[in-house]
């Protein structure tokens, strides 16, 4: 019987006996059986701590976030690979499609976060904070990775999105992982890192697949590891209770599936577009993976003059969405994941049977296309109803994780604020209206038992995402019942698996540290003149100190007429009585322009192009009479990769503008970017 495999300890290996066996969600045959039993799961995580962490500590978020965007690449390449075993989990196409195209996206996402982080192997955050009265005392911010592993446990219905969008950001924080999916489809998440590992993309131990239940695994973790769970609530508090969980204070991140509402606004009235649309994105949130989706729609929450419309447009529907086989025509809506996740949902969809009726869909008897509906977990589409949806509760208690979802009314704002919040906590609720005054209403009242929103309408519905979308700059998970934690999320995510740690001392001292220049820091004088000087010959620190200007009235008067900026301050010296100038003032931006005139060296050389001004102030009027200089210093270096062997090896160089008067106080500051050419082309 084919075995489906467990890759640790940089190699292949199968459990002992068989946990068991992974059945074809279709047709029910045996896909292979699976097993961990017998992992030593110290080893395991002490390879990864060992090898694989070492290894990616080495490389810079520049480097790591290359990585991720050629596996990106890899995948994508050879992403047909997927969808035809993506298809025994009961996906069909689409179903698919998010699963591995969307998981690659997660890879691409992240990959381009690299550009928000320094050329470290760690980060700087925030910025300086000064101690003393003289300056020469300050404080600042690292984030150096975790010296663990991450452990993922992911849930069943998405076997290669769930992997993939946890490694991304672990791997580009520098930490390692061992990725524990799902036993029911762990047969696709072998095939992807089957693929991972013959790429050689990723340094060895950076990455571990335990593919059978992996009962003990939490037992070996550390304070230096991080736990991340996906899946349902009751689970997910049992191993953050773990008392090794709890001993060593290890950062657990729990995703839990939630009872997830959506809201037909009291504008949109049958006939508007806005009604269309919410009866379109309900159907697909019910029908979508065969509604097993932690973001799925389980409560619908109506206007209560518009309950029958509703409820007969999405009956409407879902008549139309044909259940079956995913590769034979016609087909919209595959199996679940497994009979005994169809066993589950019907335990469930039982319970709510108790205190609210079916107005859709009917447990046994339904059609399915191109199978045996008796081999292979179908399950029909069960739309409720519960008019009373204050007294029978059960619907904000019980969540059946299939295709099942429960129209209820409400009276006013107040009331749809309220039913959401019974939900005790979710990872996305949503409003479909026109009126922003009411989504307004809507977002600040159930923003707090929620961690997504999406307000969606005629405006934005063509490329919207969707309800059910997380996307990976943005924050995934919620409150209470949806667990607490929080995935993806961009640079929040990231930080997620490093250390924040406070350092204090001297800003030469921090600046040696942090490889950024701060302000107390020695600036030694350029010899040449940055502009003369390759990326790899600069020194973060070094300074052209220029020669100075006398800022005139004709200053003024000039730049006013070739900017077209006459604001009354630079202009209208009569104007000034109640402001906070004493005389007609110069402007900023000649004052950055002039900044530039004196911190140039205008020959060709290794500087390629100045592209972008970051965090430009303005901190002192400057009068005419005023005598201005620069200290243009090196303040931070970014490597740049080439993007083709035509193109110029480069970095990223930021220049700190320090513009001050006579008195030496700075009038204005600001970043340059620029672009500079490497000696080494060949980088």
């Amino acid at each position: 019987m084919e075995k489906i495999s467990n890759y640790v300890s940089g190699q292949w290996v199968n459990g002992d006996g068989q946990e068991l066996l992974a059945e074809n969600a279709i047709n029910g045959q045996i896909i292979g059986a699976v097993s961990s039993a017998g992992l030593d799961y110290a080893s395991i995580l002490d390879y990864g701590r060992t090898v694989g962490g070492p290894a990616l500590r080495k490389m810079t978020f520049q480097e790591r976030g290359r990585m991720l965007k050629a596996l990106a690449l890899h995948l994508m390449s050879i992403k047909d690979k997927f969808y035809h075993l993506s298809a025994a989990t009961g996906a069909t196409r689409v179903d698919s499609w998010i699963d591995i195209e969307g998981g690659i996206g997660n890879l691409f996402a992240n990959a381009s976060l690299r550009k928000q982080f320094p050329d470290l192997p760690y980060a700087v955050e925030g910025d300086a904070i000064p101690l003393s009265k003289g300056g020469s005392f300050i404080g600042h911010h690292i984030l150096v990775p975790k010296r663990g592993v991450a452990v993922h446990i992911n849930a069943f219905n998405f076997p290669i999105w769930g992997m993939l969008e946890k490694i991304a950001v672990n791997l580009l924080a520098g930490v390692p992982a061992v990725v524990k999916p799902s036993e029911y489809t762990s047969y696709l998440t072998e095939l992807m890192v089957k693929e991972i590992i013959a790429s050689k993309i990723l340094p060895e131990g950076s990455l571990q697949l335990v593919s059978g239940f992996g009962r003990g695994i939490l037992d070996h973790v550390t304070q230096n590891d991080v736990v991340t769970f996906t899946g349902s609530a009751a689970t997910g508090l049992k191993l953050k209770a773990l008392p090794n969980i709890i001993q060593n204070t290890v950062p657990f991140n729990l995703e839990a599936d939630s009872l997830n509402a959506t809201m037909l606004g009291e504008d949109a009235a049958p006939g508007t577009p806005e009604f269309d649309i919410f009866i379109k994105a309900t159907r697909a949130e019910i029908t979508v993976k065969a509604g097993q989706k932690c973001t799925a729609v389980r409560r619908i929450l109506v206007p209560e003059k518009y309950m029958e419309d509703v409820q007969i447009a999405l009956g409407q529907q879902l008549a139309k969405t044909t259940i079956g086989d995913p590769s034979a025509d016609g087909v919209r809506m595959g199996a679940l994941a497994c009979r005994t996740q169809v066993d589950r949902v019907r335990h469930n969809v039982e319970l709510l049977m108790k205190e609210q009726e079916i107005v859709y869909g009917d447990m046994d008897n339904f059609d399915v296309v191109g199978a045996d509906k008796d081999k292979g977990a179908f399950f029909s589409p069960i739309l409720f109803r519960n008019d009373d949806p204050f007294t029978k509760t059960a619907v904000h208690e019980i969540e059946a994780f299939g295709p099942v979802s429960t129209l209820m009314p409400y009276k006013d704002m107040d009331e749809a604020i309220r039913l959401a919040e019974l939900g005790k906590g979710s990872l996305v609720t949503s409003i479909v209206t026109a009126d922003d005054s009411l989504a307004k209403d809507f977002v600040i009242g159930t923003a707090h038992m929620h961690g997504r929103v999406l307000v969606l309408n005629e405006r934005c519905a063509k490329e919207s995402t969707g309800h059910g979308s997380p996307m990976p700059l943005l924050t995934h998970g919620g409150p209470g019942r949806a667990g607490g934690g929080e995935e993806m999320g961009g640079v929040r995510g990231v930080k997620h698996y490093m250390q924040r740690t406070a350092i204090q001392g001297h800003p030469e001292t921090i600046t040696r540290i942090t490889e950024q220049f701060q302000v107390g820091a020695d600036q030694p004088e350029a010899n040449p003149h940055v502009f003369r000087q390759h990326f790899e010959e600069l020194r973060v620190g070094d300074t052209v100190f220029t020669h100075k200007h006398t800022v005139t009235d004709a200053d003024i008067v000039n730049f006013a007429n070739v900017s077209g900026d006459n604001f009354y301050a630079h202009m209208d010296a009569s104007s000034l009585e109640g402001t906070i100038f004493e005389q007609r003032v110069a402007h900023g931006y000649f004052l950055l322009s002039k900044a530039a005139g004196l911190f140039v060296d205008p020959k060709k050389g290794p500087v390629l192009l100045n592209y972008g001004v970051e965090q430009a102030r303005f901190t002192k009027p400057v009068y005419p009479g005023a005598t201005v200089g620069v200290r243009f210093t090196v303040k931070e270096k970014i490597d740049q990769e080439k993007r083709s062997e035509d193109d110029i090896a480069k970095g990223i160089v930021k220049f700190l503008v320090d513009m001050f008067d006579e008195t030496g106080e700075t009038v204005a500051i600001a970043t340059i970017l620029t672009m500079v050419k490497k000696i080494d082309q060949s980088q």
